[in-house]
């Protein structure tokens, strides 16, 4: 059983979020947040698998509130579930360590799968979204590990940022699949980021490649 909180400053919102969750045989919704201030000490209590996290709450926003659940000694996975997609807010909660979002308008159906695919540890990656947000921000730093990656790791992490899977980046550079698997791990543990989208947002961030 997986179990979910979730974090939003509207009732009517956190309560079709919670229908749709404990509708699935395999997930239960085992604690609610009105806003981000309140989520951390529910997550402590709850040990959820994915917090629902809601990026624009009144007290502590849901950017602030992914930081403080990722300092945590036992982290949830965080998917932001947010009203616009072009959002600078959203880009913000995927620096700070979010897996993903979806949109509220999103199909049920959607979002169930999404709340599995991030409790199995992958990330809910949208490119184009995702290099929309960036091309409006300029590179902000020097990325820790960027210029430890190989050339075939450059290459590797240039194709993740256009969304290619692991099948995908392994037709593109003419090498078997658990050769590109091998790679993105290395990608991962050298820029020390959670999952493919942090490592997209690291080469956005770094400069490494550019949005445009």
């Amino acid at each position: 059983m997986l179990k979910v909180v979730i974090a939003d400053d509207e009732d009517l919102i956190r309560a079709g979020l919670r229908i749709i969750i404990d509708a699935e045989p395999d997930l239960s919704v085992v604690g609610e947040a009105a806003d981000g201030a309140e989520v951390v000490p529910v997550v402590r209590r709850e040990l959820p698998d994915v917090v629902l996290m809601d990026v624009r709450m009144p007290a502590l926003d849901g950017i602030q509130a992914t930081r403080r659940l990722l300092e945590l000694p036992q982290p949830p996975k965080v998917l932001v579930v947010t009203t616009f997609e072009n959002d600078d807010h959203v880009y913000d909660a995927l620096l700070a360590g979010a897996s993903g979002f979806l949109l509220k308008r999103t199909r049920p159906d959607d979002l169930v799968k999404a709340v599995r695919l991030i409790a199995a540890g992958d990330s809910l990656l949208f490119p184009a979204a995702i290099r929309t947000l960036a091309a409006r921000r300029r590179p902000a730093a020097r990325v820790p590990g960027i210029d430890r990656l190989t050339g075939r790791e450059g290459d590797v992490l240039r194709l993740m940022t256009r969304g290619l899977s692991n099948g995908e980046i392994a037709a593109e550079l003419v090498v078997s699949p658990e050769t590109v698997k091998t790679h993105v791990g290395n990608v991962l543990a050298k820029l020390s980021a959670r999952d493919r989208t942090q490592a997209v947002i690291a080469a956005y961030e770094s400069g490494f490649v550019s949005p445009g």
